[in-house]
C-alpha cells in the first residue's frame, strides 16, 4: 500500500486523533532501565545495570500510562517472550491490553497488528483512516519505517518518556496545603484590656458590681 501524506503530522501533537496506540514495551522498558541505571550508576557501570535489568510491565508503569494517555484511547503495551500463566492478551486496566509475542519478537508482532489493522479498512480510504488513528512507540528504524510505508505514525521512546516524567513533576504533593495560623482577636482584646492580669487570681469573682453600688452608705 502507498504512504499516505500526512503534512502537518510534524507539527502537532503525536497523540492528535489517535484511537489506538501500539507500544513497543519492551523498547521502552530498556530505555527506562537503562536511564534509571545511568541516573544511579553514570559511566560504565550504567551499561552493566541496563543489562541486568530485565524487562518487565510493573503495574506502577501500567498505572502511568492510562493517566497519560486519554481514556478514548486504546493502550496495547507489547513485550516480547512469553506471559506469565493466564496473562496472554489481558486487559490489565481500562483500556489498556498487555500483549506477548510468544515464539515471535515484539517487533513483529506490531509489524503485524498495523498490518491487520490497515487491512481490515477495505477501500483505500477506509484503511488510510484505519492507519491514521494509530500510533506506535518505538526507537527501532527498522520496525518505525514498515509502520511508516504502512500510514500508521510513529513517535519515539523519548517523546512517551518525556510526557511521563512531566506529569509526574507537575503531580500534587501529598496533603493539602493549610494556611498558616491567625491569632484570635477576641484573645489579643483580652489581653490588651486594662486591668487585666495573667496568672493567678486573673479570673477572681468580684460580684455583682450593681449591688455594691446599692449598699454603700
Amino acid at each position: 500500500m502507498a504512504p499516505v501524506n500526512h503534512p502537518d503530522r510534524s507539527t502537532r501533537d503525536p497523540l492528535l486523533g489517535v484511537e489506538r496506540l501500539l507500544i513497543d514495551g519492551t523498547n521502552l522498558l530498556y530505555r527506562m532501565s537503562r536511564d534509571a541505571a545511568a541516573a544511579r550508576a553514570p559511566g560504565a557501570a550504567a551499561g552493566l545495570a541496563a543489562q541486568a535489568a530485565a524487562p518487565r510491565a510493573p503495574a506502577a508503569l501500567i498505572g502511568r500510562l492510562r493517566a497519560i494517555i486519554p481514556a478514548a484511547t486504546r493502550i496495547e503495551l507489547v513485550l516480547d517472550g512469553a506471559p506469565e500463566h493466564g496473562l496472554a492478551g489481558v486487559r490489565i486496566a481500562h483500556g489498556l491490553t498487555v500483549r506477548h509475542s510468544g515464539r515471535y519478537s515484539a517487533d513483529s508482532l506490531l509489524d503485524r497488528l498495523v498490518a491487520d489493522a490497515v487491512g481490515s479498512g477495505g477501500s483505500p480510504d477506509a484503511a488510510a483512516r484505519a492507519a491514521d488513528v494509530l500510533l506506535v512507540i518505538t526507537d527501532d528504524r527498522e520496525l518505525a519505517g514498515r509502520i511508516r510505508r504502512r500510514g500508521a505514525r510513529v513517535a519515539g521512546t523519548d517523546w512517551l518518556i518525556g510526557r511521563l516524567e512531566r506529569t509526574r513533576l507537575s503531580a500534587p504533593s501529598v496533603g493539602a496545603a493549610r494556611a498558616p495560623a491567625t491569632p484570635n482577636a477576641a484573645a489579643a482584646d483580652e489581653d490588651e484590656r486594662p486591668g487585666w492580669r495573667s496568672g493567678r487570681g486573673a479570673t477572681t469573682k468580684t460580684g455583682n458590681p450593681r449591688r455594691r453600688a446599692r449598699m454603700r452608705p
